[in-house]
């Protein structure tokens, strides 16, 4: 069974817009967990544009299934990582001008900052995953990096209009699965995924795990968090 991680970044987005307290993605993350969710992500930035530490540090208490911190590799948020001690970390690319991440993390830049932060993180017993391209040779960084996973950055799969546009961008999933599990990594996938577009990700057979937060977060605002999560579900099931 494919499992399924809920990123309620999105609902932190829409309480951060008014800089109140709600929407709370820590009640969110309770609601998705009783719709059948494996495990809550949540996206800390270096900018705190959406998550704040306050979420990591509730989530952490809270969140009965997997808990992962998306994270660039900024040393304040290291800290406060082996402070809280998520199951996960994923280690994703920022910048300051993006809407949301862009792409996958290029593991050849910055590869000694990448590197020590591994190090500390598997050390404190978190384990490390890569968001990373479908790109055979980041796959082959990621295991030089000494990570426990690498996340298929889907977006490119997702964003094309007919199953001719995804098609090719389906296969270079496949293969990088394929490639990744030869490695000895563990394959998880993530990014732009939705209803319309998920169950052929969720049939790759090495795929173990699916990141999903925006189109669960947009569905639940109108057939409710629960619900949403259980639908999702039941399509990669």
């Amino acid at each position: 069974m494919v499992e399924l991680s809920v990123n309620v970044d999105h609902v932190a987005t829409v309480r951060q817009a008014r800089r109140i307290d709600e929407p709370d993605p820590v009640a969110a993350a309770a609601l998705a967990e009783l719709g059948g969710a494996d495990g809550i992500t949540v996206h800390l930035r270096a900018d705190r544009r959406h998550a704040q530490e306050r979420d990591v540090r509730i989530l952490r208490q809270t969140t009965h299934g997997e808990f992962n911190l998306e994270m660039a590799v900024v040393p304040d948020i290291v800290e406060l990582a082996l402070e809280v001690k998520p199951d996960l970390v994923s280690l994703v690319p920022e910048r300051r001008e993006e809407v949301t991440t862009e792409g996958g993390l290029d593991l050849s830049v910055n590869r000694d900052a990448i590197g020590d932060a591994v190090r500390r993180l598997k050390a404190a017993g978190i384990r490390v995953s890569f968001f990373i391209d479908p790109d055979p040779a980041q796959i082959a960084l990621a295991r030089e990096l000494d990570g426990n996973y690498v996340e298929l950055h889907t977006g490119e799969y997702a964003h094309g209009r007919s199953w001719a546009e995804r098609a090719p961008e389906y296969d270079r999933l496949c293969a990088a699965a394929a490639c990744a599990r030869d490695h000895g990594l563990g394959v998880h996938a993530g990014h732009g995924l939705n209803v319309r577009n998920v169950r052929p990700v969720a049939q790759i057979p090495e795929v173990e795990a699916l990141y999903i937060g925006h189109s669960i977060v947009a569905r639940a605002i109108f057939i409710g968090m629960e619900r949403a999560v259980r639908e999702m579900k039941e399509l990669i099931g």
